[in-house]
């Protein structure tokens, strides 16, 4: 496994393997790795020949209240996770490195990042469009990989491949969880023991959703009514910033569910804020992302 530090090096390798005819599947994170990420190492590898993952906590994508300073970090685990899954190159950039000092260009999406939380952390979205625009230019894959469970992100980032004619193929991962349900997170290193026990119950009231569903509720408000009793009954004390019922397509509300939709949440437990979600098909079936 190779560590690359350089953009110039990470473009010299890129350019070298599609020299060779290679597909290179790519894994963009945050670092501080877990079994979420390791199974999108998987997907890339069923579909490429050489995987990239990229390790840079991106300062442009954080408000000035939230948490890049804190973000946890851990490279040497990091390393040792991607060498077990057999990663080719973690592509680990320095802040200096992919941002000069007075860079002024980025890349910004005026619908799908509007609602949701986009509502809650503006900016977020234009830091996380840059960003994986720049990665992508770096890297040149033929495949990327994200998760599901940051579903506004996965679906902006397919708006952007499209509309600006990236030669890549976006492959959104399900989620992957813990056993009693809470959907893998970096940030749940944050969590305390009470806390952590708590945040289960996100996972607990999407299941309340689906089990409405599947028992014939398409009341969108009725819906994430449900959602916040259960929450305020099985997760208290906690902060609810969004329960939202929206076609996956364009990220708009829904009153009737009548086609395919994205049950979205946000909620913060102490200072830690958790998002998780689960699709509903027209089917009449509920599906858990």
């Amino acid at each position: 496994m190779t560590i690359i530090p350089a953009v110039s090096e990470m473009q010299y390798f890129a350019a070298h393997a599609r020299q060779k005819l290679q597909r290179i599947g790519f894994v963009p994170t945050m670092g501080y790795l877990h079994e979420g990420h390791m199974s999108l190492v998987r997907i890339a590898r069923k579909l490429s020949d050489v995987i990239v993952l990229s390790s840079f906590v991106n300062p442009i994508q954080f408000g000035p209240k939230e948490d890049f300073v804190k973000y946890p970090r851990n490279d040497a685990r990091d390393d040792r996770l991607c060498e077990k899954e057999g990663v080719d190159v973690v592509f680990r950039p320095s802040v200096d490195e992919m941002y000069q000092g007075d860079h002024s260009v980025y890349v910004d999406e005026t619908k799908l990042s509007a609602g949701l939380c986009g509502r809650f952390r503006q900016g977020h979205f234009r830091g996380v469009a840059t960003i994986v625009t720049k990665l992508f230019n770096i890297v040149q894959p033929h495949i990327a990989v994200f998760g599901g469970k940051d579903a506004q992100q996965a679906r902006l980032i397919e708006q952007m491949v499209r509309d600006l004619n990236f030669s890549v193929q976006i492959v959104v991962a399900p989620i992957v969880r813990e056993p009693d349900g809470l959907a893998m997170s970096s940030r749940n290193a944050y969590l305390g023991e009470n806390e952590r026990n708590r945040a289960a119950g996100i996972y607990g009231s999407l299941c309340f959703a689906n089990r409405l569903f599947t028992e014939g509720e398409r009341d969108a408000a009725r819906l994430a009514a449900g959602i916040r009793g259960f929450l305020q009954a099985n997760a208290s004390p906690l902060e609810i910033e969004y329960i939202e019922v929206v076609d996956y397509r364009t990220l708009n509300p829904v009153a009737i569910i009548e086609s395919n939709v994205l049950v979205a949440i946000a909620v913060r437990i102490g200072q830690t804020r958790l998002i998780d979600n689960i699709m509903l098909t027209s089917d009449g079936y509920g599906v858990k992302a």
